[in-house]
């Protein structure tokens, strides 16, 4: 039995990977922390309105006996929250959910950290894959990178001073799905894909599943260390637009790209710098570590972009299924606790 603590409950990641937990009846007991409401509809998840104070979080950790802890708050794309916010999120934050979770007298036995594949940066004198023991060959260029950077190295600092707690680190490669909202999306969802005239970069894109169901596993199984999450194959920008059934125009120049791409932000979409690197260099991970670690991808690389290409398709579908899910708190609690609901399950 296993009592999982999640932070980060509000985020996309949070939510989906706790209503993939409560799946699982050998997980005994979820607890949520965000200081924001949740925005999934959860069932036996507990949440609980906090940030990432370390000693709340200690009180809490200990309070309820937690043995597992999964961090998914980690801000992996610089369009998505201003540089300051995403510092302290990613960077001071780590360091209070690690504070939180160690100390001789701490129940937690297992850390899940959702990391990312620009720990490893996009230059032009890179590996063709990266694997779990390199480490990125050159600074990082942007400030997105370098909180990154600094929060995977203060989790495996944590490992290292804490040998009785099982720490996983997963780096995660590009994801795409339908309900993900990535400057990657964004640029795919296009009339047409740009990129950098000269250039044609390699990308790995793993399906919005696949990332839930990666963390799930690391929470059930036994895998400790660095793990690289890239699903099999690596496609070509042109080959991803030719997948989308769109052209692909390189239109953006290879000197004064962040000039240009600012023009085109002009339209509504913002090229934040990473992925102006990854439109130049792209970047590959290995990913027989994870495979050897026993998780099985759902998708390819290309069938992720397959994926992506109908999602867009059927978008239209989707915006007018319904309203999406809002977190009301008397709801939520008269749903969970209420005599007359438990009654009603019961008969």
């Amino acid at each position: 039995m296993k009592r999982v603590l999640i932070t980060g409950l509000s985020s996309y990641w949070g939510g989906r990977l706790a209503q993939e937990l409560e799946k699982d009846p050998a997980i005994e007991a979820i607890i949520g922390v965000s200081p924001e409401d949740p925005t999934l509809a959860l069932e036996r998840t507990e949440f609980v309105r906090v940030g990432s104070q370390h000693a709340l979080l200690r009180r809490i950790v200990r309070a309820a006996e937690i043995d597992a802890v999964v961090d998914t708050r980690l801000i992996v794309d610089s369009g998505t929250a201003p540089a300051r916010g995403a510092h302290e999120q990613n960077v001071l934050g780590t360091m209070n959910i690690l504070a939180a979770c160690g100390g001789p007298d701490s129940p937690v036995r297992k850390v899940v950290f959702k990391s990312s594949a620009h720990y490893y940066g996009c230059e032009r004198d890179d590996p063709s894959f990266f694997t779990e023991d390199m480490r990125r060959p050159h600074p990082p260029r942007t400030r997105l990178e370098s909180d990154i950077v600094e929060a995977d190295d203060a989790v495996q600092d944590f490992a290292s001073r804490n040998p009785g707690v099982a720490v996983t680190t997963l780096r995660f490669c590009d994801g795409l799905g339908p309900d993900l909202e990535t400057s990657h999306g964004a640029l795919l969802s296009l009339p047409a894909v740009p990129g950098i005239l000269g250039f044609d970069p390699r990308y790995q894109f793993i399906h919005e599943d696949d990332i839930v169901g990666a963390l799930a596993h690391a929470v059930t199984h036994e895998l400790p260390g660095i793990h690289n999450a890239a699903p099999d194959g690596v496609l070509v920008l042109s080959e991803v637009a030719s997948l989308l059934g769109k052209p692909y125009v390189p239109l953006l120049p290879p000197w004064g790209t962040g000039a240009a791409a600012s023009a085109l932000g002009l339209t509504g979409l913002r090229f934040p710098e990473e992925v102006r690197h990854q439109l130049r260099y792209g970047r590959g991970l290995d990913n027989r570590k994870l495979k050897a670690a026993g998780f099985r991808f759902g998708l390819t690389s290309r069938e992720t972009v397959q994926a992506f290409a109908e999602a867009l398709r059927l978008a239209p579908l989707r915006e007018s299924a319904g309203a999406p899910y809002r977190y009301e708190r008397e709801v939520e609690e008269f749903l969970r606790w209420s005599p007359s609901v438990r009654r009603d399950r019961e008969s």
